[in-house]
């Protein structure tokens, strides 16, 4: 109904029904010379509409037609009326599970496949600090483990608790026929000396060896031995240049088959006290750090040495001076 001129004008109205999508199936009322304008507006090719469903997964079913059900998760979207299924994970998600089967393997693993003597090894880190130090960041991986045990067996020794791998009994001493010009020195240890062991026995025969080439063996010159140390002793450097003087000539590498060691000597013009520096090295040696039964100067075996058996796997270790 419209006003016109101050007095009211009846318009015609007539039912329309709209062809627009979003419309259809809603009857309206409106002048018939707006429905060519509407008609106009609404037949255009509509655009595809996305309709998001919200909630995170839901089913959708038509019991009337008969319609499988189907299964939308939260990053589903309906196109034109076609529901579109996603995988429902994420990179993050998949590594996290990846993480959480390789612990779970792990856990099993370690419960039914752990070897016995890998649980002995933890149980025992957690009182032994060497050896927990000695394992590291192996615990947990058997192989791992084994190698680093068999590592430091070979460097240190067998003994982990053992604090002082040194001998409360002194060693014996004994001579069979010593040339001081072409001689070996023989020595027997308590058992089969690490690479540790050779090492440190090999070092100390070098040093002496270094001692005597530089001349330090000469009694000739000893002004300070029996001089009393109340008073400020004085000391004759003439004298001491002057002496004659006094030279290891050659020594041999420290050689070891299984618990016996010995090294091939040519003293030189070297004074016997030589000999006692010798020793009194090797007590506090044996003493302290590894144990010496007996020292032999002289003789061409001891033991079971063989002449020419020079393979490790029998036992043959080296020092080289």
């Amino acid at each position: 109904m419209m006003h016109m001129s101050g007095a009211f004008t009846l318009t015609q109205w007539k039912p329309y029904m709209s062809t627009c999508p979003s419309l259809v199936g809603q009857p309206a009322l409106m002048p018939h010379k707006e429905k060519t304008i509407l008609n106009t507006e609404c037949t255009k090719s509509p655009r595809p509409m996305v309709v998001p469903i919200a909630a995170a997964s839901s089913s959708v079913s038509n019991d009337n037609n008969g319609v499988e059900d189907i299964d939308i998760s939260s990053d589903s979207r309906v196109l034109n009326g076609k529901a579109a299924k996603g995988s429902g994970t994420t990179a993050r998600g998949r590594r996290l599970l990846k993480v959480r089967e390789e612990k779970r393997k792990r856990e099993y693993d370690k419960i039914h496949n752990y070897p016995p003597w890998a649980k002995v090894l933890e149980n025992a880190c957690k009182e032994d600090a060497e050896l927990r130090a000695v394992l590291g960041d192996s615990i947990g991986n058997p192989e791992l483990m084994r190698k680093r045990v068999e590592e430091r067996v070979r460097r240190k020794g067998p003994n982990f608790h053992k604090s002082k791998t040194g001998s409360v009994v002194a060693f014996k001493v004994s001579f069979r026929d010593f040339n001081p010009a072409d001689s070996y020195i023989w020595f027997e240890l308590l058992g089969s000396p690490s690479d540790r062991d050779v090492d440190m026995i090999g070092g100390v025969i070098q040093s002496w060896y270094v001692m005597g080439r530089l001349g330090a063996f000469n009694s000739s010159n000893l002004q300070l031995a029996n001089a009393s140390m109340e008073y400020d002793p004085l000391y004759d450097a003439d004298k001491g240049f002057n002496v004659m003087p006094s030279s290891f000539h050659d020594i041999g590498d420290v050689e070891f088959q299984d618990n016996w060691g010995r090294f091939w000597v040519d003293l030189g013009t070297c004074d016997f006290f030589s000999v006692d520096v010798l020793l009194n090295c090797l007590t506090v040696l044996s003493s302290e750090y590894l144990g010496i039964q007996q020292v032999v100067f002289g003789g061409r075996k001891m033991g079971d040495w063989e002449e020419g058996m020079t393979s490790s796997e029998y036992g043959y270790k080296y020092f080289k001076i």
